[in-house]
């Protein structure tokens, strides 16, 4: 058997779901308009720059899901599906991931943005399995209201190592049991990921990791143009 890993923001989707979602709760007034888009930005920019402070960035994002049932804030996401994911989802994505999953690949989605906001859009790849921030809820019912914390250890960076090898241990599995792996990611703040598979794919890659990837000779591919 094989593992193929996929990041999601920038890299199946042009663009980043987390930052997106902030849109619109912007605009569906669900937020403080100014106050939230400004700030939203300057997480935004600070991800590309690779200084985030993810413990501030996942108390500004996951605040705003305490506020709101369960209910609507399902029925904000379906909207969010239609008007802002569904749109931008591209044939040659889509191909990439069938093309590991028809062959009986082991096929992961493996993000820093959080488990609401990503496991629709890892069931619209037809990803079964998917590793995210997960979110902390009232009681124990995952079902019932989020806290507006996060539990566990986020998937960013050096987690989503952690966090990757803890779910192939849970499943008595280690990456040496695999003939090759595959990471494909857009980001230089996957490197510790990308470093640990066998064949590491810089995706739609920002200029760090393009930079790394030809330095190393790793695969660049861009899922909204061609090969290369």
């Amino acid at each position: 058997m094989q593992l193929a890993l996929f990041d999601l923001d920038n890299t199946l989707i042009p663009m980043d779901s987390d930052h997106q979602w902030g849109e619109f709760m912007v605009r569906i007034g669900a937020v403080n308009a100014d106050r939230h888009r400004a700030q939203n930005d300057q997480f935004y920019r600070d991800y590309q720059a690779g200084r985030l402070d993810n413990e501030a960035y996942l108390a500004f994002q996951l605040a705003p899901l305490a506020r709101y049932s369960r209910a609507q804030l399902d029925e904000w996401h379906a909207q969010f599906m239609r008007e802002v994911i569904l749109p931008v989802v591209t044939p040659q994505a889509e191909a990439l991931v069938a093309q590991h999953r028809d062959r009986g690949d082991l096929c992961l989605m493996v993000t820093a943005t959080n488990a609401f906001v990503t496991a629709p859009i890892a069931r619209r790849f037809g990803l079964e399995h998917l590793i995210a921030t997960d979110l902390a809820t009232v009681g124990d019912d995952p079902a019932a209201p989020y806290t507006g914390a996060y539990k566990g250890v986020p998937s960013y960076r050096e987690g989503k190592v952690i966090r990757t090898l803890a779910w192939l241990e849970q499943r008595g599995q280690q990456l040496k049991d695999f003939e090759r792996s595959w990471f494909y990611s857009d980001s230089a703040n996957d490197i510790p990921l990308l470093e640990k598979v066998s064949d590491p794919v810089a995706v739609n890659a920002d200029a760090r990791l393009q930079a790394l990837a030809r330095e190393r000779g790793w695969r660049c591919l861009d899922l909204f143009g061609k090969a290369s």
